[in-house]
């Protein structure tokens, strides 16, 4: 195995093996790997479009039983600063959060034991009904997890009783790195890799579409990173249920882990996480850059290293909050920053369907 040989595989169009995977992410230039990467997202999506979502992403419970050690978000029961809205409660959120042009709402939560199933079904039913304006884009796959567990009901009940109630995505996060080496250590109590996979099986096979994603910096090796990648492409092969890749560096203030990592990994390991992930994924759609989890230059630059979407607006955000980490935008720098990059706004839906292509006079 040689890095010319492997480079010029991927020129070719040809997939690359776990094996060559790591050898590649281990040896190549960062810039090589960028422009590998550049070229793919032009074949795979040939317009100079960056896509955006106009979104927030609310959570409606902080209260979690999983203790994973890179989360500052969470808090115990009856612990402190612990917190449950109630549905109605939600729905005041969401009626506000589409009263400011907000289209989708990414809700997530703590796996929280004290609440039914139907607080998620009445969840999902009422904003269809009472929010019609916005789009719900809820529950991770630990969020599932903890449904089956309390209401007793298999994995495709629970997804199939909320698809009943209307919910047609879920986002990808409860990923971080699918090596159960890496898993074991962070987050112990959340599962196995194969019950991520397995819920995002389940739920690909029933119609619903999502996102992939990886949590990167912390404990994993490339290798972990390649056995992840390797999961998705091959989930995506049987399922076609991918939408789009979405990687971020993990943020250790206030969380159990910064004493082991003090430090976020670096704007260059970003870009070619981001660009190897555009190599590697050869089946999914969209990779997204994050102006959000690594700064707004960084995400931007990552839009020439083969990312082709840049995420959402975010009106509202708690996780990395909690660890200290802010960035905040809005609709009109989201799409003067993707014009400074070089490329045009579009506008899309959580399915990534283009709903409207800016021009500059648009953002003038």
């Amino acid at each position: 195995m040689t890095l010319d040989k492997t480079i010029q595989k991927v020129r070719t169009g040809e997939r690359i093996t776990q094996d060559e995977g790591i050898f590649l992410l281990s040896n190549a230039e960062l810039l090589d790997l960028g422009d590998l990467a550049n070229d793919i997202r032009f074949t795979k999506n040939p317009n100079p479009w960056v896509t955006y979502v106009i979104d927030t992403n609310p959570n409606y419970t902080n209260v979690c039983t999983v203790d994973c050690i890179f989360c500052a978000f969470y808090r115990k029961p009856g612990e402190a600063g612990a917190y449950t809205y109630s549905v109605d409660e939600m729905i005041e959120q969401f009626k506000t959060a589409a009263a400011s042009g907000v289209k989708t709402i990414l809700l997530q939560g703590g796996v929280n034991p004290e609440l039914p199933f139907e607080y998620y079904l009445e969840l999902v039913r009422r904003t269809i009904n009472e929010v019609p304006e916005v789009y719900p884009h809820f529950f991770s796959t630990s969020e599932i997890i903890g449904m089956s567990e309390v209401s007793g009901r298999s994995i495709r009940e629970v997804l199939e009783n909320l698809w009943k109630a209307g919910l047609r995505s879920i986002p990808g996060g409860g990923a971080e790195i699918l090596s159960d080496r890496v898993k074991k250590k962070i987050s112990n109590k959340k599962g196995s890799s194969a019950d991520w996979l397995e819920v995002m099986r389940i739920a690909h096979t029933i119609g619903f579409k999502s996102t992939a994603t990886m949590m990167y910096g912390h404990l994993e090796t490339d290798e972990d990173i390649v056995i992840h990648l390797d999961a998705i492409r091959a989930l995506q092969d049987e399922t076609g249920g991918f939408t789009a890749f979405i990687p971020w560096s993990f943020k250790p203030g206030n969380t159990p882990l910064e004493k082991i990592i003090p430090s976020y990994a670096t704007s260059t390991r970003y870009l070619q996480i981001v660009a190897f992930s555009r190599i590697f994924l050869d089946n999914i759609p969209h990779i997204q850059a994050s102006w959000f989890s690594e700064g707004k230059k960084t995400g931007q630059i990552a839009l020439h290293f083969g990312a082709d979407d840049f995420g959402g607006t975010l009106l509202e955000e708690n996780v990395h909050a909690a660890a200290n980490f802010v960035n905040k935008t809005n609709v009109e720098e989201c799409k003067q920053l993707i014009f400074e990059a070089g490329f045009i706004p579009a506008e899309r839906s959580t399915l990534y369907e283009v709903l409207h292509v800016e021009s500059r006079a648009d953002v003038a």
